[in-house]
C-alpha cells in the first residue's frame, strides 16, 4: 500500500547501472549510446581503445563503418527505413537499373540502401560519440596517414577509447589458467 519513493538519481549500484544512469542524463539517445559503447567494448583492446581498423573475417574495415553496419539491423522495421527501401526501388526502376530478375533486383536495392544507411549512420554515430566525449565516457582521436591528430582528414581513421564508467564494459581477457594447488614456501604466484 505504501511505496518508498524512488530517488531520481541512483545513490549506489553496479558499474553498469551507474553507467546507464549517466547515459540517461547526458545523451539524447541513451539506448543508442549504450549500444555504441557496448560494440566498441566488444572490439576494444585491454586498454579500452578500438580502431582504427576492425578485423572482419579475412579483411580489415574502418571502425566507423563496422559500427554503422553493426547498428544497421536495429532499424529494420523503422517506417523511415521501409520508406527508404521503397524510394530506392522506385529510383532504380525509373533509371532502368532493375532488370526484372527478383533476386538480382533485391541485391541491387539492398546494396544501395546499405550505402545510404551507412552514410546517415555515420552522422548518428558522430553525434552520439560527441555526446559521449562531453560526458567523459569516450575519448576520440584519428590515426593513420602521416600523423595522429585530434581532427579527421588526410586519410586518418577514428580511434575510440572507453573512459570513466564505460571502462566497465571492457571484458577482461582470460589469463593463464590458475591451479588450485596450495602455495608452498618459496613459490612465487602472480595474484
Amino acid at each position: 500500500m505504501f511505496h518508498a519513493s524512488v530517488p531520481s538519481r541512483m545513490v549506489g549500484g553496479s558499474d553498469i547501472s551507474l553507467l546507464l544512469d549517466q547515459l540517461a542524463h547526458c545523451c539524447s539517445r541513451p539506448r543508442y549510446a549504450f549500444m555504441l559503447l557496448t560494440l566498441i567494448a566488444d572490439v576494444a583492446r585491454p586498454d579500452g581503445s578500438a580502431g582504427p581498423l576492425v578485423r572482419v573475417e579475412d579483411g580489415l574495415v574502418p571502425l566507423r563503418d563496422w559500427l554503422c553496419d553493426a547498428l544497421t539491423p536495429m532499424g529494420q522495421r523503422d517506417p523511415r527505413r521501409l520508406a527508404l527501401i521503397e524510394r530506392v526501388r522506385e529510383e532504380l526502376r525509373a533509371n532502368g537499373q532493375i532488370l526484372g530478375d527478383t533476386e538480382a533486383d533485391a541485391k541491387l536495392v539492398h546494396d544501395e540502401v546499405q550505402v545510404r544507411v551507412r552514410a546517415s549512420g555515420k552522422t548518428n554515430l558522430s553525434r552520439a560519440a560527441s555526446e559521449l566525449v562531453k560526458a567523459g565516457l569516450l575519448k576520440r582521436h584519428y590515426q593513420g596517414y602521416r600523423v595522429d591528430h585530434l581532427n579527421r582528414g588526410a586519410q586518418r581513421q577514428a580511434v575510440y577509447t572507453l573512459t570513466g564508467r564505460a571502462r566497465a564494459l571492457v571484458s577482461s581477457r582470460p589469463g593463464p589458467p590458475r591451479t588450485n594447488a596450495p602455495a608452498r614456501q618459496g613459490d612465487l604466484f602472480a595474484s
